[in-house]
């Protein structure tokens, strides 16, 4: 799925790279603009995430990557740590 928190994260590195660009950096508007919208996005998953705390649902909303934690396995001679 595209537009998740992890595509968020990169579009702003990108923004930032930009505006470092001393050949061509990027317009302060625009990139102003990116962080806005940015923080309504930002805004919006924290709002849901509390609804879904809320109601006690964990379904994956697709904005954040819902995994369950790795079960460790045992094999035979094996020590667990």
């Amino acid at each position: 799925m595209k537009n998740t928190i992890t595509d968020l994260r990169n579009h702003l590195f990108e923004t930032l790279e930009s505006l470092k660009d001393e050949e061509s950096p990027m317009d302060i508007e625009r990139a102003k603009a990116i962080s806005d919208v940015a923080q309504v996005v930002i805004n919006s998953a924290k709002v849901e995430l509390q609804f879904m705390e809320l109601v006690g649902e964990e379904k994956n909303n697709g904005f954040f990557s819902l995994r369950s934690p790795a079960v460790p396995t045992l094999t035979a001679g094996s020590v667990a740590r």
